[in-house]
């Protein structure tokens, strides 16, 4: 008799479904996704019902890199033949997640920062020798990998990889950013919310503001966790809402 595995504490698609646990296809949400026309698509969820489970099988379908076939094989979205030849594997993905950015004091919550940044470009080091990419770009991105990056190259680092990706795939970019509010959160209980709010608005604001991601007539899309209300003192709902944003062709 086959054992069920169930997929306790697994928040990685792929890895629940190489190791076959049991899983309730939900994939129909990707069709959802990607062939409504809306702006703005807002869906919550209380903690722990797979928010991040959710963001990690759009990335597997959506990520150039991959080929994930076998991954949904016999899945809803998989029987969906025009949607999975427009979209399965053909964007570049940048997933991520802000959850681990913690610390006592804004200095050591920065240096976690700016460990992640170089995870990030550690995990698309093959920019590095992108011919595509501007020649700046690859400078800057190579400080940001060995964590030598200037405070505003850390800062605009997001703008950057970003726009290295655009560059090197000739795609608009899927930016996947999971936990986004939660650096905040523990900064407000730590005494430095201010410092990191400005921190993660330079981090966020340039990125998702500029048009860059969304030449060519193509969308750009958006998807993250974010708070139901503000980090304020003594007040955090232990909710959040998971977002996708989509913005319409450019006119």
């Amino acid at each position: 008799m086959h054992r069920v595995i169930p997929p306790i504490g697994i928040e990685s698609f792929r890895e629940l479904r190489e190791k076959s646990c049991y899983y309730i296809d939900k994939t129909h949400f990707i069709e959802e996704i990607l062939e409504d026309s809306f702006k703005v698509l807002l869906f919550t969820r209380p903690r722990r019902f797979g928010k991040t489970l959710t963001m990690s099988t759009l990335a597997d379908f959506l990520d150039i890199r991959m080929d994930s076939r076998k991954l949904f094989a016999g899945l809803q979205v998989s029987k969906n033949d025009s949607l999975c030849m427009q979209w399965m594997n053909q964007r570049p993905v940048l997933f991520m997640t802000l959850k681990n950015i913690n610390g006592l004091d804004f200095a050591n919550a920065y240096g976690v920062f700016r460990t992640m940044i170089s995870d990030l470009c550690i995990a698309h080091a093959y920019l590095v020798e992108s011919s595509m990419a501007d020649r700046n770009d690859r400078e800057v991105f190579k400080r940001l990998k060995r964590c030598d990056g200037t405070e505003i190259e850390t800062r605009e680092s997001l703008y950057t990889i970003l726009r290295m990706m655009k560059m090197h795939y000739g795609k608009p970019v899927v930016l996947i950013m999971d936990e986004y509010d939660v650096p905040l959160a523990n900064a407000n209980e730590n005494g430095y919310y201010l410092h990191m709010l400005d921190l993660i608005r330079s981090f966020t604001g340039k990125a998702l503001k500029t048009k860059c991601l969304r030449l060519e007539g193509s969308n750009f899309r958006l998807g993250g966790i974010a708070p139901i209300t503000r980090a304020v003192p003594s007040f955090r709902v232990p909710m959040r809402l998971a977002v996708s944003v989509a913005w319409q062709k450019e006119i």
